[in-house]
Formats: structure tokens, C-alpha cells, sequence
């Protein structure tokens, strides 16, 4: 800032200053600084004694959330509701009576009429403090408009600068640029869930090819909105080029798993090994996929538990996808019965006990296998057909295990438990009244403690 930009900026202060003195000394100020503070308290007043009653009548809107909101929107305000309207009031008598417009009572009403609409028109935004920050913002604007200090807070913003090379960086440009790219964010936002939610009702696409258009469309929309800003403020694209490189690098070396997860979600959503819907196991989770995300996918268990599983490790690590090209999926069930059972028999009965469950599919015949002569039983395997995996693994089992128990019971098939010998290879020495003790069931009492 040189001594030019200094003797302008001191200029246009002192300019601001005489008119604010001219407006303080005019006649009657101390009246309508007494108006303003008299509609406040009275304001203050009727907010008080009639909140209760508004919000009782609020409370009886059914069937229009819309108009539901805007109403509590003006609830939460009503005491600038008040001061707005008496204000009002008392600019409309005035000219009722023939008097000059005052203008305190008119900035006044100005100030309070702009914070009442920019309040109210903030609630479209769901986040409480961003709605909060707009509403600020917003006001201030209006403010300085309203008092005609626009041009002369502009200018002092303009000449607060630093000069980088040929480059100038103004307080300014800085808050133009960081209201500008807000906007453009915030819009490509709302058009771009607009956009995934018209692709997403797209039928004739895949669900994994759903989430990439979608994801795309985002991505894209955001890098046009970030280069659109940056041009409409002024800042040369060409200048950032170097440095974006050093950032991408240092973005690169820093945030490798949030890069490498990111690729991996565009490999995942590009050869479609996993989709929304499909029913997976990683490791020790089992459940099905809710989501696809740019970094993680979210997995929902039989329990409710939802996993949120990054990406890379559907990459790098094995993946069982129970209905990746068919619904279909078989289980195993193993058991075995005595030695004394009909192998024949058993294979029968157990191929018609999994037909019992609702579950197995019956255009897919159970089979039964003999596997091994184990050491306390025959060992079977036994295979069946579910067309659901979404609805559990577990379950089903359960069911066909329940179905051999009952059918072995009826048919008198014996499931072995095993039996162990103990040898002694050391012959023990037993005492011949103990012995004889046992041999007629009499229990030796323990000997009397000394």
C-alpha cells in the first residue's frame, strides 16, 4: 500500500464520518433513537405474551411440513417480526401526518426487515451452521448497502494487498474468491445429487454402472465449478499450473491410501466384481453390500452391524461374492452316524431331510456322499441349493441339521460320540477290602481326619 492508496483510504473515512456526524445532528434524532428503542422493548413485550398462543395455533398445521417450517421459521424470530412491523408502523404514520421521513427509524427498519428475510430464506439449508453463516454474511452485505459503505469497505478490502511477482492478492479478491468458489460448490452439489438420483432411476443400467455415472458426474462437476470460480474472479488458471503440481505431489506422497482407495473404488465400479445388493464375504465378515463409496463400501451383517470396509482391501484380498454371476449357492452340511447304520439307509433319509426347509430350492436335487470311515462314525457330506444367501447362511443350516436329527430319530440312525480307552502300562496296586468294596457297590467312607 503506497502513500496514494493511503491519503484515498483516509479520504473516504473521513467523508463517512461527516455524514454520520450530519445524520447524528439532525433534528429530532434523539426522538427517533427513542422510537427505535421504545419498538424494541415493546416488541421484546408482545413476543413475550403471545408465543405461547402462536405456538399453539403452529402446532395444529397437519399434512404440510413446507408451510409447517416457514411458520416455525417466524416463530423462532418473532421478536424482529414485531420490531419490523411496528417500525413499519411508525414510518406509515409519519407520513400519515405529514412528517419528513426520519431517517433512523428508516434505516432501522431497513437493517431489521433485511435480517428478518435473510434469516427466514436461510433455512433451505439443513446444516444449522452453514445456514448461520450465510445469514451473517448475507446481513453484513445488506448492511453496507443499506448505510452506503459498499464502495468505501470495497475499496479499503482493495488497497489491504501483497504483490507476489507480478501478481496482486487483495483482501478483496481473497473474500470474492472464497464466496465465489462457495457458491459454485455448493451448486455443483445440489445439481449433482439432482443428477445422480435421475441416473440412479435409470432401470436399464447396472447398479455398478449407476454409481460410477453418478460418481463421475460429481467429480466432474466440482472440478468445472472450482475452474469456473477461479476464472470469474480473475485469477489466472495458467499461474496455478506449477503450483498445482507441487500440490498434487505432495497430495500424492501424503495421501496414498486415500488415493489408492479411491482408484480401487473406480477399478471396482469399472470390472463390476461387486454391486449393491450382493451378498459377500470378507475375512470374517459376511453380509451384504449397502453402498458404494469413493473410499470404502459399506457392508451390512445379519446383525445389524454395518462395516465400512476400504476399498483396496477388496483388491488386494480375497473376496467370496455368494451372488456374483448366480443366485444359486450350495452348502455343505457334514456328519456321521454309527457304524452300526445302513450307509444306504442313511444317505435316503438324509437327501429327504433336506428337502424339508423352505429355503432349499427343489429343482436342484440334495445329494449325500459318503466321505471316510472315520474312528468313531461314517462321515457324510451332505449338499443342498438356496437361492437366497441374502437371507442368511446360518439359518438354513440350522434347519437342515434339525430336520437330519428328527429323521435320524425316526428311522433309528445313531450319531456316535466318541469313546476313549486309558491304558495303564504301570499296574496299579489295589487294597483287597477296597476292591472287594467295589466289587459289591459299597462306597468306602474316607478315613476320620487326625
Amino acid at each position: 500500500m503506497d502513500e496514494a492508496d493511503v491519503s484515498r483510504l483516509g479520504r473516504s473515512i473521513e467523508r463517512q464520518a461527516e455524514n454520520a456526524l450530519d445524520l447524528v445532528g439532525e433534528p429530532g434524532s434523539l426522538i427517533q433513537i427513542a422510537i427505535i428503542v421504545g419498538a424494541f422493548l415493546l416488541a421484546w413485550l408482545l413476543a413475550r405474551v403471545t408465543h405461547s398462543a402462536l405456538e399453539e395455533q403452529a402446532r395444529r398445521i397437519k399434512g404440510a411440513p413446507g408451510i409447517l417450517r416457514i411458520v416455525v421459521a417466524f416463530m423462532r424470530r418473532l421478536r424482529t417480526v414485531y420490531f419490523v412491523v411496528l417500525l413499519w408502523a411508525a414510518t406509515l404514520a409519519e407520513a400519515a401526518l405529514g412528517m419528513a421521513p426520519q431517517r433512523f427509524v428508516s434505516i432501522a427498519l431497513s437493517l431489521s426487515l433485511a435480517y428478518l428475510v435473510i434469516s427466514v430464506a436461510s433455512r433451505i439449508v439443513r446444516n444449522r451452521v452453514v445456514a448461520r453463516m450465510i445469514t451473517a454474511v448475507a446481513w453484513i452485505i445488506a448492511a453496507l448497502s443499506i448505510l452506503d459503505l459498499t464502495t468505501p469497505v470495497a475499496n479499503a478490502l482493495d488497497l489491504a494487498a501483497i504483490n507476489i511477482g507480478a501478481a496482486r492478492i487483495s483482501a478483496l479478491l481473497v473474500l470474492k474468491l472464497i464466496a465465489v468458489i462457495a457458491f459454485a460448490l455448493w451448486l455443483a452439489n445440489v445439481v449433482g445429487r439432482f443428477l445422480d438420483r435421475r441416473v440412479q432411476g435409470y432401470e436399464e443400467l447396472t447398479p455398478t454402472l449407476r454409481v460410477l455415472i453418478g460418481k463421475l458426474l460429481k467429480i466432474g462437476l466440482i472440478v468445472v465449478a472450482l475452474a469456473a470460480a477461479l476464472a470469474g474472479v480473475g485469477v489466472d488458471l495458467t499461474a496455478l499450473t506449477v503450483l498445482s503440481g507441487a500440490i498434487g505431489l505432495g497430495l500424492g506422497f501424503g495421501l496414498q491410501k486415500v488415493v489408492s482407495n479411491f482408484i480401487s473404488g473406480i477399478i471396482i465400479l469399472l470390472d463390476r466384481s461387486i454391486k449393491p445388493g450382493d451378498t459377500i464375504t470378507v475375512g470374517e465378515t459376511y453380509g451384504w453390500i449397502r453402498e458404494l463409496r469413493a473410499r470404502f463400501v459399506s457392508v451390512v451383517t445379519r446383525d445389524g452391524k454395518e462395516y465400512l470396509i476400504p476399498n483396496e482391501d477388496f483388491i488386494t484380498n480375497q473376496v467370496v461374492n455368494w451372488s456374483f454371476t448366480d443366485e444359486l449357492v450350495r452348502i455343505d452340511v457334514k456328519f456321521g452316524v454309527s457304524y452300526n447304520s445302513n450307509p444306504h439307509d442313511v444317505i435316503r433319509v438324509a437327501k429327504e431331510a433336506a428337502k424339508k426347509p423352505e429355503r432349499v430350492v427343489s429343482h436342484k436335487e440334495p445329494v449325500c456322499w459318503m466321505t471316510d470311515f472315520g474312528d468313531s462314525s461314517l462321515d457324510f457330506v451332505l449338499r443342498f441349493w438356496i437361492k437366497d444367501p441374502p437371507a442368511g447362511i446360518a439359518n438354513v443350516r440350522g434347519q437342515v441339521l434339525l430336520a437330519l436329527w428328527d429323521a435320524f430319530k425316526e428311522n433309528g440312525i445313531d450319531i456316535p460320540f466318541p469313546h476313549r480307552e486309558v491304558i495303564f502300562k504301570t499296574p496299579l496296586k489295589v487294597d483287597r477290602a477296597e476292591a472287594a468294596n467295589l466289587a459289591t457297590g459299597e462306597a468306602m467312607s474316607p478315613p476320620l481326619p487326625d
